[in-house]
């Protein structure tokens, strides 16, 4: 027994003295590799930490620096190309938001400030808060959610960490879409525009090599208003010093808008159905940091309608046909996005409706009244208001006073007035009737002035209208929350009977006069004829019109 204890004595002793400091170590390094297994099974699960990292950012023309918070469970990825100042947050559950602000209308030529300060975006505003652009990151694919398009393009070296926070090498593409009544090209990353060569590229990104010819105008299809529009050439996949490809000479911070004031721009109605409305569809979008650049310039339309711009853009237009240099943006659209419907905005394949585009109208004319009278029959001193659009040149009303008459007798006030290129004093005159009416042609357009559940008559003179009523009028005015009633003259209605004999084709067959084609139709329908109602026949339709305002 003793023996056996002094045995266990020495043997302790002789283990603590040679082998305790060994099996510390390994005991120290089995925890250290238990942990570490611990960390690395649990990592998606741990908090978020926060590491500053320094990202290269070069927007296509020249290297600047922003700083890059990413979480602990993203993937590190490296050569970031962003084409603005940016702060990118990717965080633990999945998606990524990106902040940011355009900032500057135009960079240095050869330095830029690109800062993060915040400018007021507010409609009509020159100072502001900041702005959001949000972007949702799944399954490896940055989808922009704001319809705010900054180029973001980021390369991870490596397809087989998409699934794990990796984002695909190309990102935005550029985009050129035929639709029913446009086409239009929406390009990101390094665009360069050159108006003396009227030409659109896309200069180092990772694209294939094509070529567009577009004339940015919404009619396509129409040869006649095409033919003074001037068509632009889009070049993508193109490269710092390959022939034709110029240096930049003035750096915007914001997206630019290229668009045509020829083909039919004058005419009210194509104003609104191939400019306003579609210019509304494609810059809105952008909350006014956006910049037109405008191709057939016509100072006269863009005095017209210059409250609609400056509502639309905080930045003056630029006129790009008659630019020397070469303006380079982040963000570019040539051509106008629209319905294939006249006077139409179809909310189920746009993000914005006609309701929007009214109210936009009401906004920028500070129009007051939003509604149309409601009649009753406890008060009979309500008077609706009855607009009579009068036209000097043709299809003119021969018998207006004749028709005011009448109508006051059903107790409404009258109003009579021709539309001009004030659009503010029309604005504010169509907005306070309850009812107007007029002979076919560009000044019912101002119905988009109208309040709502306000009343729009149609006159439709004779020569086969029936089409082109229904279409410019009838389905548009229906999408403005507007009633509509519709009154179709009689041959001896038309002053063309003082014209023509009862026999001739111009009264017997108007088809026959059509198939000579527009013009022949435009020369005696349009220019040659004027309207004189049958104030007995025509009245039913006024009665009518006073019963919906009781509804």
């Amino acid at each position: 027994m003793g023996e056996k204890i002094m045995y266990d004595t020495i043997f302790a002793r002789s283990f603590s003295r040679y082998d305790q400091k060994k099996l510390g170590y390994g005991a120290f390094l089995a925890c250290f590799l238990i942990a570490l297994s611990f960390s690395t099974v649990f990592k998606p699960y741990l908090g978020p930490l926060t590491v500053n990292k320094r990202l290269s950012i070069n927007d296509g023309l020249k290297m600047v620096r922003a700083n890059d918070t990413i979480s602990s469970n993203a993937t590190f990825f490296s050569n970031v190309v962003i084409s603005f100042n940016a702060t990118v947050e990717m965080v633990s559950d999945g998606s990524s938001s990106m902040s940011s602000t355009w900032r500057n209308d135009t960079i240095g030529s050869s330095t830029s400030n690109m800062s993060s300060t915040s400018r007021n975006d507010t409609i009509g505003s020159s100072t502001s808060s900041s702005k959001t652009l949000g972007f949702n990151y799944t399954n490896g694919v940055i989808r922009n959610d704001t319809r705010l398009m900054p180029v973001l393009e980021i390369n991870n070296g490596s397809s087989s960490q998409q699934g794990q926070g990796g984002v695909p090498e190309k990102i935005i593409d550029p985009i050129c879409n035929i639709e029913g009544r446009t086409e239009f090209c929406e390009m990101n990353g390094d665009i360069r525009i050159n108006g003396k060569s009227s030409t659109v590229l896309q200069v180092g990104m990772m694209t294939e090599n094509s070529s567009w010819i577009i004339g940015p105008y919404a009619r396509k299809g129409d040869r006649e208003a095409l033919s003074h529009v001037t068509k632009w050439r889009v070049k993508t996949g193109v490269k710092d010093g390959d022939n034709g490809v110029h240096q930049c000479n003035r750096y915007h911070g914001v997206p630019a808008v290229v668009f045509s004031l020829g083909g039919y721009a004058g005419n009210n109605f194509h104003d609104y159905t191939d400019i306003i409305i579609p210019l509304y569809l494609t810059s809105r979008r952008f909350n006014g940091e956006v910049k037109f650049l405008i191709t057939n310039k016509n100072p006269w339309w863009i005095n017209k309608f210059k409250t609609i711009l400056r509502n639309l853009s905080h930045y003056d237009p630029i006129d790009i046909d008659n630019e020397q240099q070469v303006h380079c943006f982040p963000t570019m659209i040539i051509g106008l996005k629209r319905d294939p419907k006249e006077l139409t905005i179809d909310s189920s394949r746009s993000p914005h409706s006609m309701k929007e585009f009214r109210q936009f109208l009401r906004t920028t004319y500070s129009l007051k009244k939003t509604t149309a009278v409601k009649l009753t029959n406890n008060n009979r001193k309500k008077r609706p208001r009855l607009l009579i659009l009068s036209r000097k040149k043709t299809r003119a009303f021969t018998n207006t006073k004749a028709i005011a008459t009448m109508a006051r007798t059903l107790g409404y006030k009258v109003i009579i007035a021709e539309t001009d290129s004030n659009v503010a004093k029309v604005a504010e005159t169509i907005n306070a009737c309850d009812v107007m009416m007029g002979v076919h042609g560009a000044g019912l357009t101002n119905l988009v002035f109208l309040p709502n559940n306000a009343i729009l008559i149609q006159i439709v003179p004779i020569g086969g209208f029936e089409w082109l009523a229904r279409t410019d009028f009838e389905e548009p005015s229906k999408d403005m929350n507007l009633r509509y009633l519709e009154y179709k003259i009689k041959t001896e209605e038309s002053t063309l009977i003082q014209q023509y004999p009862p026999y001739h084709e111009v009264i017997r067959n108007p088809g026959a006069i059509a198939k000579q084609g527009w013009d022949a139709f435009k020369a005696v329908y349009l220019q040659q004829q004027n309207v004189k109602l049958d104030i007995h026949r025509f009245r039913p339709i006024l009665s009518r019109a006073i019963e919906l305002l009781h509804e």
